[in-house]
C-alpha cells in the first residue's frame, strides 16, 4: 500500500501524491497531534502549534500574507509522513526521506498557491521558535546546541492538541482572506 488514509478519510498517496488530495482540515488536525522534540519536551508541544508560532514571528516582522502562509505551511509535509528530529533529518542517511518531504511540500504549495521555494525569512524565524521552544519546553542542554538567535520575548504556552488544531485552522483562514484581499 502506497497511501495513508487522512483524518477526513480520503486517500493520500505519499510517493505521488497529487494537490487535489491536500486538506487543510488534514493538515491541521495531524499537525495537532505530532509532538515536537519527539516527545522529549516538558509538555506536549504541537508542530501546528510551533508553525502558528513560525507564521506570527513572520507577521511581527511585517512579512506579506504568502511568507505568513509559508511560515503556516512550512512543515505541513509532517502531517503526511510524520516530523523527524534534525540531526535524523540532515543526516546522508535520510535522503530519500527528504526527497519524499521536498515532493509533498510541492504539491501543497501547489494546492496553496505559493512559490515553491520556501523564502530563507521562514528558516530565520523557524529557528527563532527552536530558540524559544528550547528556552521554555526543554531542560537545559547538557552540551550547547550552536549558534541559535535570541528567543522570542513571549513566553509559550502549549495548547492541547484541539486547541492547537483550532488556532491552526483560524490562522490559516485569516491569512487566506489577507490573501484574497491583496488579489482583489
Amino acid at each position: 500500500m502506497t497511501w495513508i488514509q487522512t483524518y477526513g478519510g480520503q486517500q493520500f498517496w505519499v510517493f505521488q501524491p497529487h494537490a487535489d488530495e491536500v486538506d487543510p482540515r488534514d493538515i491541521a488536525h495531524a499537525l495537532s497531534n505530532l509532538c515536537r522534540f519527539n516527545g522529549h519536551c516538558d509538555e506536549f508541544y504541537s508542530v501546528a502549534q510551533h508553525s502558528l508560532h513560525v507564521s506570527r514571528l513572520l507577521e511581527a516582522d511585517g512579512h506579506g500574507a504568502d511568507v505568513q502562509l509559508w511560515g503556516l505551511l512550512h512543515d505541513a509535509a509532517e502531517a503526511y509522513i510524520g516530523d523527524m528530529i534534525r540531526p535524523i533529518k540532515l543526516s546522508q542517511h535520510m535522503l530519500a526521506y527528504c526527497a519524499m518531504e521536498k515532493r509533498i511540500m510541492a504539491v501543497i504549495t501547489e494546492r496553496f498557491g505559493l512559490p515553491s521555494e520556501q523564502p530563507d525569512v521562514v528558516g530565520v524565524a523557524d529557528n527563532k521558535a527552536l530558540a524559544t521552544e528550547a528556552r521554555d519546553l526543554l531542560k537545559p542542554p547538557p552540551v550547547p546546541w550552536g549558534k541559535l538567535p535570541e528567543p522570542d520575548v513571549e513566553i509559550i504556552k502549549p495548547l492541547v492538541p484541539g486547541a492547537a488544531r483550532a488556532s491552526f485552522a483560524e490562522r490559516l483562514a485569516q491569512i487566506e482572506q489577507m490573501r484574497r484581499r491583496v488579489t482583489a
